[in-house]
């Protein structure tokens, strides 16, 4: 469940209205009554990254200048 909170409000209680975000609750900040944006928790991060997790490799061909024709069509001519 979502709670309407003003602008001002917002301001004065704003550690208080991160911990509610952080703990899953969404926030909506209101300007002049209206809705202006939304306070909510961040979507839990993927999994670590890890360089050279994937086996194989790069071939010398990889490292090659491209092909005119291959230029051209990636510059749109």
């Amino acid at each position: 469940m979502s709670v309407v909170v003003n602008v001002h409000e917002a301001k004065t209680h704003f550690s208080r209205l991160l911990e509610r975000a952080h703990a899953g609750q969404e926030i909506i900040l209101a300007k002049a009554g209206k809705p202006y944006a939304r306070l909510m928790p961040l979507a839990p991060a993927a999994t670590k990254r890890c360089p050279g997790r994937l086996a194989g490799r790069i071939g010398d061909a990889f490292f090659e200048p491209l092909p005119d024709a291959e230029l051209d069509a990636w510059e749109g001519r």
